[in-house]
Formats: C-alpha cells, structure tokens, sequence
C-alpha cells in the first residue's frame, strides 16, 4: 500500500509513527507548506515531498492520501484526492461546514474510492473496550461526561509548535465526542443544546464551550470544551453506565475508583491512529465500507451543524 501523508506537523507525524508500525504500508509522498517537510521527509525516509498536493498525486503506484492539514482545506483536498481517483483518510472533521461534508459523501459515491474519516475515538481500545460491552448487553450507557482542555490562546498546534490557521472547538474537538457518543449508543440526539463563551478578540473563536445531548432512550452527553485551561491537557471521557463507571483518557482505561483496566488484548495494537490506518487499508484491500466512513460520520455533521445554529440563535 503506497501512501502520501499531506501535512507533516503534529498529527501528521503521529500518522507517521503509527505507519512504521505496518508492514505492508509504504510512505512515497509527503505534502507540506512547513519549513520542516524537507526535514520530516528526510527522518521518515520518505522519497519524494513536495509543496503541492497534486504533483503528489502523479507519484507511481499510489494507492491512497491521509490528510493531517489545517481543518479548512480538508473538504477542498479531500475532493481532489477522490476525483484523483485515490483512497482517502482525512483527519477529523471532514470539513467544517455540513454543507462541504454533504459534498464529500456525494463525491465519494461518485468515485467509489473509499473515504474515512479520522475518528479515531471509534478505535482507541478504551472505547472499543466498552463499545464490545455495550454490544454484549453488559453494559448500558446512562450519561457520558467529557471534558476536552487545552491552554491555546494562540495558534499553537498539540506539539506547542506555531501553526498558520485557527483551530475550533465545535467543528474539530466536540466533533470527536459527538461522534463517539452517537456510535456507543446508536442514536441520533433528540434534544441538542449547546452555548459559548465570549469570542478571543484576536482568534476570532469562542474559546470555551458547553454542549447538551439526549438521544430517545435517555442516555445524556454532557461535554465541556475550553482553550482556555491551563491543565491538564486533553479529552476525558467518563462513561456513566447501569453496570459501572469507567473513565478513559484516549488509548488507556480506568473504573470509577481509578483501577486500571487491561485493555491490550482489545485489538492488534495499544494505538488507536494505528488502528484506525488499519481499517483504512483493510478495507481498501477488501473493498468494502470502512469503520468511520464519511458516509457514516455525515450524522455528526448534521448534529454540529445543528448546534451552531443554537449560537446563531442565541
């Protein structure tokens, strides 16, 4: 399997790490505007980089494109990859409008290439741990509690680097839970509520926000998002269920009294960014559906939107 990573910053050189952990996956292109993609192309081994995400395109024998660039250019370079008839893994969210991720699945349908989007919460083992409960009726979630923080009251990336565009706390971090939380209860809200803090004078983004979800069965989703926390950084999960508590902090899982739970025998890999490349190629070998389809992640998108719209209303 052939790959180009485009965008060699943070997240794009987490795909990187996680890549060398695949035998049959082979890096040919790296794509960045970064005064470090000679550099990253150089570390990783990477034969060819360029500036320009279509000249990567061209490169000989590739099957398929990650996307780890700024969230804005997501749905314009996801079209291009798709009508370049390439498979295509865009990192989370897909785009920033629903409008843009309609289009997305639209074109997908169009190429028959297969598209994924990075959910990668759908493959930590700390949540698939729970998902297999939930799916073995040992498990039934009452309320899911999430804090997701970070400190950026500037235009750092996760690796406190500069980085050219501003991030957002709905239409990137809240993605990731919403997602999650329709996924383990395998519904779609009935009542969504969701407001915002003052907007940064420089940013432009409210830099702290609450969401509400209900679905029918009456399992709730409280989330608290700030850029405004000075620490700890990072999304923490606490699953409130009939049969017990468990709090998960990305790949590792913990029960209500703070005892660790063994979750290495969940699936091949401690890694869930190396678990979700592994359902995108599977599934490009099989030629079949991927986990985290765009198609599959368009309802969180209708669920985003419709929280925006509670900020536009007031």
């Amino acid at each position: 399997m052939k790959i180009c990573i485009a965008g060699p910053g943070a997240f794009g050189t987490n795909h990187l790490k996680a890549l060398a952990n695949i035998k049959d996956a082979e890096v040919i292109s790296l794509v960045g505007v970064e005064p470090n993609t000679a550099e990253v192309a150089r570390t990783y081994k990477i034969p060819h980089y360029t500036h320009d995400l279509a000249e990567a395109l061209k490169q000989p024998g590739l099957d398929a494109v990650i996307l780890a660039t700024p969230t804005q250019i997501h749905a314009k370079q996801a079209e291009q990859v798709m009508r370049a008839g390439k498979h295509v893994l865009v990192e989370i969210p897909m785009a920033d409008s629903l409008e843009d991720a309609e289009r997305l699945v639209a074109v997908q349908k169009e190429t028959g290439v297969v598209a994924m989007a990075g959910h990668v919460r759908r493959f930590n083992p700390s949540h698939q741990w729970v998902r297999k409960k939930i799916l073995n009726d040992e498990l039934t979630i009452q309320q899911m509690d999430v804090q997701t923080y970070f400190f950026r009251r500037t235009n750092m990336n996760a690796a406190g680097q500069p980085r050219t565009w501003t991030d957002h706390l709905l239409w990137h971090h809240a993605c990731h839970t919403v997602d999650l939380f329709q996924y383990q209860t395998g519904e779609l809200p009935n009542v969504a509520h969701a407001v915002q803090g003052p907007m940064h004078d420089k940013l432009g983004i409210a830099m702290d926000m609450a969401i509400h979800l209900k679905v029918p069965s009456g399992a709730l989703l409280t989330l608290s998002l700030s850029f405004n926390n000075d620490g700890p950084f990072g999304s923490f999960f606490r699953y409130i269920c009939d049969n017990g508590t468990f709090k998960a902090l990305y790949d590792d899982l913990v029960d209500g009294a703070d005892k660790p739970i063994d979750v290495s025998k969940v699936d091949v890999s401690m890694n869930g960014i190396e678990l979700e490349e592994r359902e995108f190629f599977a599934a490009i070998k099989d030629g079949r559906e991927p986990n985290a389809s765009l198609a599959q992640c368009l309802p969180t998108m209708q669920t985003l939107d419709r929280l925006e719209r509670c900020f536009k209303e007031g």
